[in-house]
């Protein structure tokens, strides 16, 4: 179970909990974020719609996602709601939890390995990341792709990284996105097959040379027509790569008079 940064969850916190014992009144959840801290669910807050039982929305051993919406912090007692948690917001949190989870567990065997205490490791390198990052996972992905310094970056201390970044390496899978387009290409010159051809070798290298993560390829379909082929971490980044590449093509098929047309595939 991770180590709680806080004792008590904030009022309007979305936090991830596990149902425990239902009533006709209402629900017991446990907090996975606060140490199985017990919280109150009641029943006017488990769904927006008229329910015949609090079982057909909910069950024993369930994990849910609520919303702290009272706190006694001299009782130390919590009040959730189930209902008050839009549905974008109930993945969201779940996708994060999860991630947050693994990455701990990754950091937990590093700390195992080389004699540091499960504190140690939220201490030094858990809540750091969490800072710098929004997600320990984050960090570790991104050390995966761009090497250790992205730990450096968020304060880990030196003792760490070395080992860290291998355990990274054995058990983070980094996802990637692909993106493509079609571009019509035209020239009515002479040597209009060598001005087209290093037009696009332009374009290439402009996506290319962005950031070693980012890998992009532009290949005959059938003339006029190339695929330009964009694979990066995120969809963010392959759009700015990108239109980085196709503003390098543009000017230079504008000094020398190529016919163009770029179309997007949809997703």
């Amino acid at each position: 179970m991770p180590i709680p940064r806080r004792e008590l969850p904030s009022v309007g916190e979305y936090v991830v909990a596990t149902v425990r014992k239902i009533f006709d009144y209402g629900a017991y959840v446990t907090l996975d974020e606060y140490n199985d801290l017990e919280a109150y669910l009641p029943w006017s807050e488990v769904a927006s719609r008229w329910v015949r039982s609090i079982r057909d929305v909910i069950r024993e051993n369930q994990k849910i996602v609520v919303k702290v919406i009272r706190v006694n912090r001299r009782r130390k007692t919590v009040d959730v709601s189930l209902k008050k948690v839009p549905e974008n917001e109930k993945r969201r949190k779940m996708l994060w939890w999860k991630r947050y989870i693994k990455a701990a567990k990754i950091i937990e065997l590093v700390a195992e390995k080389f004699g540091k205490s499960i504190e140690e490791a939220y201490r030094e390198v858990v809540w750091k990341l969490e800072d710098y990052y929004g997600n320990p996972m984050v960090g570790l992905e991104e050390a995966v792709l761009s090497g250790p310094e992205a730990l450096r970056v968020a304060g880990i201390p030196e003792e760490w990284i070395e080992p860290l970044y291998k355990e990274a390496l054995r058990h983070v899978r980094v996802k990637m996105v692909r993106i493509r387009g079609i571009l019509f290409v035209r020239s009515y010159d002479s040597n209009g097959v060598e001005k087209i051809r290093e037009a696009l070798t332009k374009m290439e290298e402009a996506i290319n040379s962005y950031d070693q993560n980012v890998k992009g390829k532009i290949y005959l379909l059938g003339s006029p027509r190339y695929v330009v082929e964009i694979t990066a971490p995120d969809y963010k980044t392959a759009e700015k790569v990108l239109q980085n590449g196709l503003n390098v093509f543009m000017e230079y098929a504008s000094k020398n008079k190529l016919e163009y047309k770029f179309e997007r595939e949809k997703q």
